[in-house]
């Protein structure tokens, strides 16, 4: 079906348009449900946006779908607004393709150039949300795996707070538990080596190096002093030392990586503060806990873990998972929502954190991200890491090797679900191979023009950034990255929906390839003064949604390369 535009009405924006062809599906099939989402086709020749809501309807209308969507577009092109808007409306394969009208597309670019840095930005949720993410042992340098739960964690945040949520960050200092006295331990003989070399290591101990630096400040202030010294005088000492150049360390390296927090909470803080033995009371009072065995355990089986967990072992002492009783009771204090993203090691927490949420009484309150394995390689060459063997990679060396940005752009461009290859030669280069190369020159590329814009005629980029004479982009390649622009704001929407900020660097690809497309196919500073203004005001609203995209990534936008 082909509409002929006889009718001069209102032009819609897109949710207003879904929701006249929503009305339409309404009245034709009020016993079924209309739910309509226009989204880019996967192919472009079926047109500028598409729906499925025709597949929705069929079992109840009991018809098929493409005769549906028939049905559907006739009765809403009925309406002069909508016929305003749409150029071209078809039914293929169940789904109504769309084809607006050029000024559709116009109109998107007025609007990205009025917004600026706050076009996409969603209304207000009135919902708080603590997200917690990095969060490494205090017993070691951060590695690439906090690389990439940093970058995911750090971008969810920024595009929850541009989607319209309020967002608490914070990281868990895990200082209580045996890891503690291994790092003592281990601290101490790094210590001994310095005057005995053969002093012997601990077998479960944390060999790298990064410990020798932290011995040789206790050698130069205290010299001597624990060379013959029993352990019980000197692993708590050893352990509290550790940790605290440890996480000074880690913190220093998070903020040298674009990250800040809004909490660093110690475990070995909520312990001395009693919110563990009060977290172990409340589940008792719950009526959630049981004792077998001598021990305290939590039915998280009822929730749908494979087993129950033990909050409170035989002998009397919490185990590591009541220190998630407490520190989970307290953030859900403070929050509507909390997402906990996990290293690729803690599957199992899954089930029993969503017990927690249960027990409660906050059911699906608690959300789980678990961050899969990275492999590094430098071209066709694995990087070993083993961190038992002491071959670690650390965080800062990668952020030394290719920079924050390619780090980050890397880290986050993979579905948190799917494993990571990242090749550190690809990351250096200089090159539309390397996807974050290709989207900050893109930038750069639209801001050598505003630069010559400039030096032709100031007026010229005055009148761009008004959005004046937008009604001489008509071109495919033009009409095209208009239409991408006019994605960001469903973009922004979805990654807050999902949790997926992969969908943030793929967009800003899409959008540089599209610029770069339409800057091959259109002069943009020409003779014609009209459609140079027309052209650079596309150019300039391409550059705005490139670097907000970038910015919430924590990628700067470089203005040359």
């Amino acid at each position: 079906m082909n509409p002929t535009i006889t009718s001069d009405g209102t032009m819609l924006d897109l949710p207003a348009l879904a929701a006249r062809f929503a009305a339409a599906a309404h009245t034709l099939y009020p016993e079924g449900e209309a739910n309509v989402t226009f989204e880019p086709p996967r192919r472009a020749e079926h047109g500028d946006v598409a729906t499925n809501v025709a597949f929705g309807l069929a079992k109840v209308a009991k018809r098929k779908p493409l005769d549906i969507a028939n049905a559907i577009i006739a009765s809403a092109m009925e309406d002069a607004d909508v016929r305003a808007t749409v150029a071209d409306a078809t039914a293929a394969a169940g789904f109504i393709n769309l084809r607006l009208v050029p000024q559709f597309w116009q109109r998107t670019i007025a609007r990205v150039l009025r917004d600026g840095a706050a076009y996409g930005r969603g209304a207000p949720q009135n919902e708080r949300i603590s997200l917690e993410f990095g969060s490494a042992n205090p017993t070691g340098p951060l590695v690439v795996v906090q690389g990439r739960t940093l970058s995911i964690g750090d971008t969810l945040a920024k595009t929850l707070r541009f989607a319209g949520y309020d967002v608490f960050t914070e990281w868990i200092i895990n200082d209580a538990g045996s890891q503690m006295d291994t790092l003592a331990r281990s601290l101490y003989a790094r210590y001994m080596q310095l005057w005995d070399a053969a002093f012997p290591f601990p077998e479960e101990g944390y060999p790298g190096d990064y410990l020798v630096p932290i011995a040789e400040h206790i050698r130069d202030r205290d010299g001597e002093r624990w060379r013959n010294a029993a352990e019980a005088d000197w692993l708590t000492l050893f352990a509290t030392l550790g940790r605290d150049e440890i996480v000074r360390e880690q913190q220093a390296v998070a903020q040298r990586f674009g990250v800040a927090y809004d909490l660093w909470q110690s475990e070995r803080a909520l312990h001395d503060a009693g919110a563990i033995a009060t977290g172990i009371e409340r589940l008792r009072t719950y009526g959630l806990t049981y004792d077998k065995d001598g021990a305290l355990w939590l039915r998280t089986t009822e929730s749908g873990d494979n087993e129950d967990r033990v909050v409170v072992r035989s002998d009397g002492r919490p185990a590591y998972f009541a220190n998630d009783v407490a520190y989970h009771y307290d953030k859900l204090q403070r929050a509507d929502r909390v997402i906990d993203i996990l290293g690729p090691d803690h599957h199992g927490y899954i089930a029993r954190l969503r017990a927690l949420a249960d027990a409660y009484g906050r059911s699906g309150a608690i959300e789980v991200l678990i961050a899969q394995q990275i492999t590094l390689k430098r071209g066709d060459e694995i990087v070993s890491m083993s961190k038992r063997a002491g071959q670690i990679v650390t965080l800062s060396d990668i952020i030394d090797e290719v920079g924050v940005d390619a780090a980050r752009f890397f880290f986050v461009m993979l579905s948190i679900d799917q494993p990571l290859t990242f090749d550190l030669a690809l990351a250096k280069e200089q090159s539309s191979d390397n996807p974050v190369f290709y989207v900050q020159y893109g930038h750069a590329r639209i801001a050598s023009v505003v630069r010559k814009a400039l030096e032709r005629d100031a007026a010229l980029l005055d009148d761009a950034k008004r959005g004046e004479q937008l009604e001489r982009l008509s071109e495919p390649s033009e009409i095209a990255l208009a239409r991408r622009l006019a994605e960001f704001g469903s973009v922004v929407a979805g990654v807050a929906r999902t949790l997926g900020t992969h969908r943030l660097p793929k967009y800003a690809r899409d959008v540089a390839a599209d610029f770069h497309q339409f800057y091959s196919d259109c002069m943009i500073l020409t003779d014609d003064r009209e459609q140079s203004v027309a052209r650079l005001g596309l150019a300039l609203a391409t550059q705005s949604v490139l670097a907000k995209a970038l910015e919430l990534c924590g990628i700067s936008a470089p203005e040359t390369m």
